[in-house]
């Protein structure tokens, strides 16, 4: 059994553990109905959304957890390492968490927060990982609130724009204690 499979993580009533082929359908759609229905996309059928819901393709050559309440996935996360197709802004000792994303209908419930604990706790167990690190749109308020008040620090240079877009990216990192 490798790491990633033995690593789970319960808060309250949710448990994050690393999701298995029967839930990649699941993890697929609910990406990609989240980020619809906070309205950064203007159609369900965007190239992106077709894209998050690749999951078998992605779990390859990342980590995909799952956040179940009561047997039911709500939530979901990839946890990427640098060097990954995958990875964005992932440098050599950071551990990149991307698309995150909660049931829209469980939103304001702590599975955020939840997911962004587990990722911190998985980070410390990887040899050689010093950091977690993500973006998040330069607007979203809530999740960069989230972010800070777990003790991310937004990290201006990092910044991006999506190739062929105006949508600004900012990049957050939290420094694991040694």
């Amino acid at each position: 059994m490798t790491d990633e499979q033995s690593f789970s993580y319960c808060l309250g009533d949710l448990s994050i553990e690393l999701a298995t082929p029967a839930d990649y359908q699941r993890v697929g759609e609910l990406t990609a109905e989240s980020y619809f229905a906070a309205g950064h996309f203007s159609s369900p059928q965007d190239e992106y959304l077709n894209f998050v819901r690749k999951v078998a393709e992605r779990a390859t050559q990342t980590e995909v957890y799952v956040v179940r309440r009561a047997g039911e996935i709500v939530g979901s996360m990839t946890l990427i390492r640098a060097g990954s197709d995958y990875a964005d802004i992932a440098r050599a000792d950071e551990l990149e968490i991307r698309m995150l994303s909660v049931d829209p209908a469980a939103q304001r419930g702590g599975i955020g927060r939840a997911m962004v604990l587990a990722a911190i706790d998985r980070a410390r167990l990887i040899p050689g990982i010093n950091a977690v690190s993500l973006t998040t749109g330069s607007t979203w308020a809530s999740a960069r609130g989230l972010y800070e008040t777990l003790g991310f620090a937004h990290h201006p240079e990092r910044d991006w724009v999506v190739p062929n877009t105006d949508i600004k990216l900012v990049v957050y990192a939290y420094r694991l204690q040694s």
